[in-house]
């Protein structure tokens, strides 16, 4: 057995060894990760995830053991595969939706314009950036001739003969028929300092377009993520106008059985508002529900369920989101315009220096065969300058540093522009995470409460349903400040 074949023998053996050894460790470390899951406690504390038993609800009963896969520390990209096996209609074509889940099946989606069009601005950037790079080769090229004189061409010879007579002679220099072939390479050598100064800007065009690709992606979660969250408050709210219509109802029932002959007014306008708030809260629910279907790509029709995150944990200071805010795309795009300014004034500058390259092909050929040669190669330098051109040069440079002076500038208003929206939104997102923490210690206090009544009083039901509805608002609120700041530090 050869060397080579004895090689790729023991590199057979060791692949097979390595997978199995690597299977083996991730079954056994799956096994563990549940385990733990199973014996970890659930703290009673304000950041601790909702229970089944926390937030009840006759319509809508939630279930926060189906998220428990999904809510892996994890990336935010690497979960859409185990994400998509989630979301499956049950017996009853009712979908089962996680807020994770539910963005990464509208980030996803493969008919989203916006995302594609981001991708589409970085691969043409950064295919325009490969093309200036190619500039720093050579460039090659040929050329073919074939020509034909419908006349010979002329005596171009004339010599004094005996006695003083003049006397042509008919030298055929160049051919009648000519067929020429020549290959050219040309290296340019002063102008690879401008095709220098042209990669840098075809560079910042593209760093421009990676920092703005990412925007449509946070837009789109942002927006799924209200549209899941006004679907939960729509939800409570029906379930809440449906306890007081029942309520409504028996009251009504009670005084026809009391042996009253008639009902009175107040008990009929009640029964009728009641009626109309189920009515506009069941239209609310249909109407929000066809909206996130239309976001995830499912159809119109189909029934949610959906399963209410868990809690929202962030330790994001003011002073960690101000240094940050330097990734912010906008500050990208200001910081990259002012390379762009720079480059383009160096750029400018160039415009003193004389064109130089080098030359160099061959040619087979024989349009001239008595003076050249039928086939020959050739190398040569060549060289431009322009002399005067009336101070143009002079007043575009002026021109370009003025740019370069004015992107400056922007950086620094950009920067602190950004700096400005970070303090606002900050002060902003600490008090949605005041309001929030408020709202599920007051959920949280009612199992204390209910646990003397009877759960299914529509007067208990009705309240636990809008305190639900409440906090499902504060939290809204809390997690869309919190997805402004993280959008201006420039993370996902």
């Amino acid at each position: 057995m050869s060397h080579k074949r004895r090689g790729w023998t023991y590199l057979n053996r060791a692949w097979r060894r390595s997978a199995a050894t690597l299977f083996i460790a991730l079954f056994f470390a799956c096994l563990g990760a549940s385990a733990q899951d199973a014996a970890t406690p659930t703290p009673n504390g304000i950041d601790s995830p909702l229970s089944v038993a926390a937030l009840p609800s006759a319509r809508h009963k939630l279930d926060l053991s189906v998220t428990k896969a999904s809510t892996e520390k994890m990336g935010f990209s690497d979960r859409g595969v185990a994400l998509a096996t989630i979301a499956r209609p049950d017996a009853n074509g009712v979908f089962r939706l996680t807020l994770d889940e539910a963005q990464q099946r509208a980030v996803r989606e493969a008919n989203n314009p916006m995302v594609r069009l981001g991708e589409l601005g970085i691969e043409a950037a950064k295919q325009h950036r490969l093309g200036v790079q190619a500039q720093y080769f050579p460039a090659m090229s040929t050329t073919f001739f074939d020509l034909h004189y419908n006349k010979h061409p002329g005596e171009v010879l004339t010599t004094e003969g005996p006695l003083g007579a003049a006397r042509q002679v008919s030298v055929n220099i160049i051919n009648k028929d000519s067929n020429t072939l020549n290959l050219i390479a040309v290296q340019p050598i002063t102008p690879l300092f401008s095709v220098y100064q042209l990669a840098k800007i075809a560079r910042a065009d593209e760093n421009i377009a990676r920092a703005k690709a990412g925007m449509p992606v946070a837009e789109t979660a942002m927006k799924v993520e209200k549209a899941f969250f006004d679907l939960l408050v729509a939800q409570r709210e029906l379930t809440s106008a449906e306890s007081d219509s029942r309520k409504t109802q028996a009251k009504w029932l009670t005084a026809s059985n009391s042996g009253k002959p008639f009902v009175s007014t107040a008990q009929e306008t009640d029964m009728l508002r009641a009626e109309k708030a189920v009515l506009l809260a069941t239209g609310k629910v249909k109407e929000l529900t066809v909206a996130l279907n239309g976001l995830v790509g499912l159809p119109e029709a189909t029934t949610l369920e959906l399963i209410p995150p868990e809690p929202l944990v962030e330790n994001i200071s003011e002073q960690e989101a101000t240094e940050k805010a330097v990734v912010n795309p906008e500050v990208i795009e200001a910081e990259q315009t002012a390379v762009k300014a720079h480059a383009g004034l160096t750029l400018t500058k160039l415009t003193y220096v004389p064109t130089v390259g080098v030359m160099g092909g061959y040619a087979f050929q024989n349009a001239i065969n008595l003076v050249l040669p039928r086939s020959f190669g050739y190398i040569g330098l060549s060289a431009s300058w322009t002399i005067f051109d009336f101070g143009k040069r002079e007043h575009s440079v002026k021109e370009v540093k003025a740019q370069a002076a004015m992107a400056d500038l922007g950086v620094q208003l950009a920067k602190a522009k950004v700096a400005a929206k970070v303090k606002s939104t900050y002060l902003e997102l600490d008090h949605s995470r005041q309001l929030y923490q408020l709202a599920r210690r007051m959920v949280s206090a009612t199992q204390v409460i209910e646990a003397g009544y009877n759960r299914d009083d529509p007067d208990v039901e009705s309240a636990r349903a809008k305190m639900e509805a409440d906090m499902f608002r504060a939290e809204l609120e809390y997690r869309q400040a919190y997805g402004k700041v993280k959008a201006l530090m420039g993370t996902r």
